[in-house]
């Protein structure tokens, strides 16, 4: 199939042949939460009493002063006036840091306007938030999908928020010195 310069455009935009699973999200999200280290994703910490420890798949290399723009930038979407995932923050005794989105379900004519009101619920947009927590120190990397939610900010926001609120402080006095989010505070399966 050939690409075409409005492909380009929409790939920017995380349209058209861009794909990717909630898991997909969530990985991505805590590797900007690490600065670039990469973990596979896993289930369990633990197998029959056996530590598993986090497999490094990769390191993406940047500037600090790079992470430190995307850092500022997700802090901002939670933590500012302005900020679209407002939400994911309320009331929390630590900073969030996240990313609203939309993903649209059916293609719109050039030219229409969305309108929620004439398209079956089934048609509705889903709703994305990605987030990690907290900003001075990453433990935890979520990505929340609400299917025909239409608001990422309003909508999966304060799922993430609710997914904060509980896991943060459980864990903060049990965490070693590391601030990497590698998905490996799963279940004991043992």
């Amino acid at each position: 199939m050939p690409w075409f310069p409005g492909d380009s455009l929409n790939a920017v935009l995380g349209q058209g042949f861009v794909l990717a699973t909630p898991l997909q999200l969530a990985v991505m999200t805590a590797t900007l939460a690490n600065r670039g280290t990469h973990y596979r994703p896993q289930i369990v910490k633990t197998i029959n009493g056996a530590e598993q420890p986090p497999e490094i798949l990769h390191n993406l290399e940047a500037h600090p002063d790079n992470w430190d723009l995307v850092f500022e930038g997700m802090d901002a979407v939670v933590n500012r006036s302005y900020g679209t995932g407002k939400r994911a923050g309320k009331d929390l005794d630590f900073r969030v840091a996240g990313k609203s989105g939309t993903a649209q379900v059916v293609g719109i004519a050039q030219g229409a306007r969305y309108d929620s009101e004439a398209l079956q619920e089934r048609h509705r947009d889903h709703a994305l938030f990605v987030a990690f927590a907290p900003v001075e120190k990453p433990r935890i990397a979520v990505a929340v999908l609400v299917e025909n939610g239409e608001a990422g900010g309003g909508v999966a926001a304060p799922v993430a928020r609710e997914l904060f609120a509980e896991w943060v402080p459980r864990t903060e006095s049990a965490v070693n010195t590391t601030a990497d989010v590698s998905f490996s505070e799963g279940a004991d399966n043992g």
